[in-house]
């Protein structure tokens, strides 16, 4: 069987459909989008279930300027003719994201976006050749496609340009903005948060708000920020969140568009560990696959039939949410963490309507972000009384749980015995360094389920806040370390291999296995090539809280 190209890091709907990859589809999303009739829906999801492709399609069916036929041609929406006739390419179309504003500063972030309106304008530069405008509108614009507005004229923005698009075209204009809530996310991060916030809502404001220019606005982000935070004055405003259902098979792979990617792609018997793996989100009624892990692990397979399952949505999304409720060291969230992590459920108010200035308040808010941004998946929802009883969805977010506790608790706790634990290492204190790690382990959450992931996480943390240069799943020799620790300035470095034993009588044999696996690979030799004089190899194998080392001198 031929392999299928997957379109990983594709979210132009145009480049996949012309380069022939395989596309699940969701053109359905038009015409529920049109039935509904909203004049401004926001749409939140996830990170990495479709948004950006999914707003690359509508601006694909809608844009005035573009002929698609052919693009959308077999899809589902070529079946609704009379839709296709009065909708496609039928109107002016303003598409912009913001999910590329990652400033370290107010400034910084507020070049971004007038880097993004710039080439905004630069997509309708055709518009200065009509005689349709003034000298003021003209000016506007032209000083927004240099970069030179001030920030009045960049809050205007977008009602300046449908207006232009609407007088030059006669008919009304379609907004699409993806992403529209990162600038906030990045502003809470990084300190500037109810600068961006407040530009974001007057621009916001005033090309959606009684503008007699706009067709339909459709906006997709991965929270609700609150009305009175973003949306102020908005009452046209049509949500349709996690736990709607008008778009709910629209954003992530179902049950049955699995069965046939892995039909096409001859890994039937995949199925199992890719709901292991990447299913358990539930949006609406249905029940979902993240797309982003399963087209990963699909072009996996294509190459490599034998390929282990990874965490592929961990790097694209930060997990300091995680981490900043745990350093509060809040003994009922320990706990509760702990249950879920035993596969167990929690119950717990849900609030929708954040800001990002309130996401750590309260216990609620936490649970509420984790449940929105899908690292928790609910059981069941009681609308009424605002409370859901939520469980994790998958190992690949299990994982991430395991890997967040375990990095915490190493940089929170282990600066205290970082020095003892580096004199052990080069000293080739086995025994003492076995009983370090073990003490450690035994302040960690309790849960039975302590996998070889979080192990890794688990020394990963101890070394990254250590002077030295930590390197993880490396290539090394014929094969891949889990850590290597480098002290350059002294010319030694430290090979860890870990293994997880079945019981405490089990932990010798697995540390005599990982340091086999050492010297069999080779893991030493090249490290030794690179003039390293000392190089020590760590047999390091855990049972549950147990932990023990032994080491061999190269």
């Amino acid at each position: 069987m031929a392999t299928l190209e997957m379109p990983i890091g594709k979210d132009s709907f145009s480049k996949l459909r012309e380069d022939h990859n395989y596309y699940v589809d969701k053109t359905g999303l038009i015409q529920q989008i049109l039935n509904k009739n909203a004049e401004v829906t926001l749409i939140t999801r996830p990170r990495r279930f479709g948004k950006s492709l999914n707003m690359s399609m509508l601006d694909c069916f809608f844009d005035i300027r573009k002929n698609s036929k052919d693009l959308f041609e077999g899809l589902a929406i070529s079946n609704e003719k009379e839709i296709c006739e009065k909708w496609m390419n039928q109107y002016p179309t303003l598409y912009l994201s913001l999910k590329e504003i990652d400033g370290i500063n107010y400034q910084q972030a507020y070049e971004q976006l007038k880097s993004i309106l710039s080439s905004l304008c630069k997509r309708n530069l055709y518009l200065l050749e009509s005689d349709l405008y003034d000298e003021v509108t003209r000016n506007k614009f032209c000083e927004l496609y240099a970069g030179k507005s001030k920030e009045v004229s960049v809050t205007e923005s977008l009602a300046l340009l449908t207006e232009m698009l609407y007088e030059y075209y006669h008919k009304p204009v379609i907004v699409l903005i993806d992403e529209y809530d990162v600038p906030m996310s990045k502003g809470k991060s990084n300190g500037y948060y109810r600068e961006m916030a407040n530009i974001i809502r007057l621009m916001l404001s005033r090309a959606l708000k009684g503008n007699s220019c706009l067709k339909f606005a459709v906006l997709t982000g991965c929270l609700r920020i609150a009305k009175e935070s973003v949306f102020t004055g908005l009452n046209n405003l049509y949500v349709d969140s996690i736990s709607d259902n008008r778009f709910d098979e629209y954003f992530g792979f179902t049950d049955s568009e699995i069965d046939k990617l892995l039909q096409d792609t001859n890994f039937t018997q995949s199925k199992t560990i890719m709901k292991e793996w990447y299913d358990g989100y539930h949006f609406g009624k249905v029940e979902v696959y993240c797309p982003w892990d399963v087209v990963n692990y699909v072009s996996q397979l294509q190459y490599n039939p034998e390929a282990k399952p990874k965490n592929y949505w961990a790097n694209t999304s930060s997990n300091d949410i995680i981490r900043q409720f745990l350093s509060k060291n809040n003994t009922k969230i320990n706990e509760q963490v702990s249950a879920l992590l035993q596969g167990n459920t929690i119950q717990t108010k849900i609030n929708e309507n954040l800001t990002y200035e309130d996401l750590t308040d309260t216990e609620y808010n936490f649970w509420s972000v984790l449940y929105l941004t899908g690292y928790l998946t609910p059981v069941s929802v009681d609308g009424e009384k605002n409370e859901a009883e939520l469980r994790i969805p998958n190992k690949e977010v299990k994982s991430i749980f395991e890997n967040s506790i375990a990095l915490w608790f190493a940089k929170d706790i282990v600066p205290t015995t970082l020095g003892d634990i580096t004199s052990q290492l080069w000293n080739g204190d086995e025994k003492s360094l076995s009983r370090t790690f073990s003490n450690l382990l035994f302040k960690t959450i309790s849960y039975h389920d302590y996998s070889e992931l979080f192990y890794h996480a688990f020394i990963t943390g101890i070394f990254v806040v250590s002077p030295y240069e930590v390197k993880s799943n490396r290539e090394n020799g014929t094969g891949r370390t889990d850590v290597t620790v480098v002290d350059a300035d002294n010319t030694r470095a430290a090979i860890f291999e870990f293994k997880v034993a079945e019981n405490t009588k089990g932990l010798e044999a697995k540390c005599d296995e990982a340091l086999k696996q050492i010297e069999d690979r080779q893991y030493a030799e090249e490290l030794q090539e690179d003039r390293y004089i000392d190089v020590i190899a760590c047999g390091v194998a855990f049972y549950k809280k147990k932990c023990m080392v032994k080491i061999k001198w190269y």
